[in-house]
């Protein structure tokens, strides 16, 4: 890959001879490693979780104590966390495969290595909680349970019907505009933010915390929470440049807050 001193480095499609035809300038060239493609990335970076989480769920002998297992039984809480959590990362990975327009460029090794650890590490800490023997049901009991679980189901659904309306952008002569809202219901959020695709998600992150009542999904959720904002905060800065059909009322991810 080839950079500018003190910029940024330069897209695959940029020729040196175009940089290079009215000034003299200085390149360097650096050697960022072994690449891989997105896609193999958001695969690993999905994948991981979801066979992680099934193997706390199982309780193999060499996480917890065998005979401890055996004497407690399972709050039906536990179950539930098990379900949605796999329909979360089975929804990613199949979006990846069949809905997302992955960009066709790649990233250095170390960086899926990082994602990786992230992601994969906080499976980890959150399985071995919500599956441990001695886990504690909720507060308020079913009533928190069944509210948490139709909440989370319903930030899934509608994260899939925005996902799959922003990879069909609309399109009027040779301009694009801004997603609108359809005859479905999960897409009216388009009216209040920009990026509901980040909203939703949150919603999730927020019910499954709710749901199992254990810190280490709540603090997962509020450090994606954080990195969604700021996505959200960029891309609404996009829209507000790209698109004259929007409304620049809008909010980026959280109506009057975000």
């Amino acid at each position: 890959l080839i950079f500018i001193l003190g910029g940024p480095f330069l897209k695959d499609h940029v020729t040196i001879q175009r940089i290079a035809a009215s000034s003299i300038v200085t390149l360097y060239v650096t050697d960022l490693g072994q690449q891989v493609s997105w896609t193999t990335v958001f695969l690993a970076e999905y994948t991981g979780p979801l066979l992680i989480y099934l193997l706390f769920y199982l309780r193999i002998p060499c996480i917890y104590d065998g005979k401890e297992s055996a004497r407690r039984l399972r709050h039906p809480v536990v179950h539930l966390a098990c379900f949605c959590h796999c329909i979360h990362y089975i929804r990613y990975l199949l979006e990846t495969l069949f809905v997302h327009k992955v960009s066709a460029g790649q990233t250095t090794l170390k960086n899926l290595i990082m994602i990786c650890a992230f992601y994969w590490g906080f499976t980890s800490w959150i399985a071995y909680y919500i599956n441990h023997p001695l886990y504690t049901p909720q507060s308020f009991g079913n009533r928190q349970i069944t509210v948490s679980v139709i909440h989370f189901l319903m930030c899934e659904a509608g994260n899939h019907f925005i996902n799959v309306m922003l990879s069909h952008p609309n399109h009027i002569g040779n301009n694009a505009c801004f997603p609108s809202p359809n005859y479905n219901p999960f897409t009216w959020m388009f009216f209040p933010v920009s990026c509901p695709n980040y909203t939703y998600e949150t919603g999730s992150g927020i019910s499954f915390t709710v749901m199992t009542q254990t810190l280490p999904v709540g603090i997962f959720t509020l450090l994606m929470s954080i990195q969604r904002s700021l996505w959200a905060q960029k891309k609404h800065k996009i829209y507000l440049r790209k698109f004259n059909s929007y409304i620049h009322r809008k909010s980026a991810m959280i109506s009057f807050i975000l």
